[in-house]
């Protein structure tokens, strides 16, 4: 059977060939089995500069994609591409998003009601005890806790999520064929049976330093929030709440000692603006997520009211602001915020910061971005 994902998977070995150049060749040729199979004269007139050009053309040369993709399989290693289905709703609106996802476990539709929590490996007690309570009470409630498997603050996160039957992703700097740090391949299998492993990069990869940074942005743009719990002045964590802010998504922090080089990132960025998170409550609050469960059931469901298609309609071309949807509709700011939280929740609209919102249609051939990771 030929399935056309080993050609994605083709091009994600190639090194260069990131989100925009992709984009550029799919254009270009079509699909990304058209692409891959182009004769090398029209591969050059593609685009492509010349560095990038003769490292695919190498890389085609030299790897056999069908043994590739058959170790793929016998690692029950699952791909998703940008033009598959169940690829990540709130990653796909990411003009950055990675064209391939490697995947072990499941991802459900639940799972759009993520929110991301992440730290330092060398935790306090008291970094513990609320990265605990946090994750528990937001798990137990329906969330789906996002987190990267690292020491500390994310191996909490991931355990309370387990501890209480909730779902939990853990997103990898390295191949989902590799477990690190080593000692957490219980909890990895774990997350694998109620939740799931995601990498964009391929397996075999070596969890290398230069890999994680870049990883965070999955983590947050996966979720609708991150928390952060405790996190140095350096610490990684501070990158994923830098990509969180520029996505659009919400940034709690924990506050902490102020002497404490734990905290320093922490209060660092409420000082900046985050929202500092002092009950768990208060994230299904800001995120309007109290009535989840709720929220679950009416995902299944087809514009429920009139409300829903009036907003809809408005929202189809362009963005708009809620208070410019209130003087269209004549409907109070209560009214608008509740009806477009549950739209939020369907599927049927996304938030683009500063409460402004536009309908989510299926354009599966935008995948814009400025430049290659």
């Amino acid at each position: 059977m030929n399935d056309s994902r080993k050609y994605w998977v083709g091009f994600n070995l190639v090194k260069g060939i990131g989100p925009a150049r992709l984009r550029a060749l799919l254009d270009v040729f079509g699909d990304a089995e058209t692409a891959w199979k182009a004769s090398v004269s029209d591969l050059r007139e593609a685009g492509l500069g010349t560095q990038i050009f003769e490292q695919m053309v190498q890389v085609r040369e030299e790897i056999d994609l069908e043994q590739i993709w058959a170790s793929i399989e016998a690692k029950n290693v699952g791909v998703i591409t940008w033009i598959d289905e169940n690829y990540p709703r709130r990653l796909k609106d990411l003009d950055y998003s990675p064209p391939v996802l490697y995947i072990r476990g499941e991802l459900l539709p639940d799972d759009d009601w993520a929110v991301a929590m992440v730290g330092t490996r060398r935790m306090t007690g008291y970094g513990r005890q609320v990265a605990t309570d946090v994750a528990s009470y937001l798990a137990s409630r329906g969330v789906t806790i996002i987190s990267g498997l690292a020491r500390g603050i994310d191996s909490v996160a991931h355990e309370a999520a387990l501890q209480v039957g909730g779902r939990t992703i853990a997103v990898l700097g390295n191949g989902v064929d590799i477990i690190y740090p080593p000692e957490h391949r219980r909890l990895a299998q774990r997350i694998i049976e109620c939740g799931a492993l995601i990498s964009d990069y391929p397996p075999g990869t070596p969890p290398e330093s230069s890999n994680f940074p870049p990883r965070n942005r999955i983590i947050s743009g996966l979720s609708k929030a991150v928390i952060v719990v405790e996190a140095g002045k350096k610490s990684g964590a501070l990158i994923t709440a830098s990509f969180a802010a520029e996505q659009g998504r919400e940034v709690f922090a924990v506050p902490g000692n102020i002497i404490a080089p734990q905290s320093k990132g922490t209060n660092h960025l409420i000082q900046q603006g985050a929202r500092p998170l002092l009950d768990p409550q208060d994230v299904l609050d800001v995120l309007n997520l109290t009535q989840l469960p709720a929220f679950m059931e009416a995902r299944t469901l087809l514009p429920a009211d009139a409300k829903e298609a009036q907003l809809m309609e408005l929202l189809r071309n362009e963005p708009y602001h809620v208070d410019e949807l209130c003087e269209r509709t004549g409907w109070m700011v209560e009214e608008v915020s509740s009806t477009l939280a549950l739209m939020e929740l369907k599927g049927m609209v996304r938030s683009l910061g500063g409460m402004n919102y536009m309908a989510v249609m299926e354009r599966r051939d935008e995948y814009s971005v400025e430049e290659d990771e």
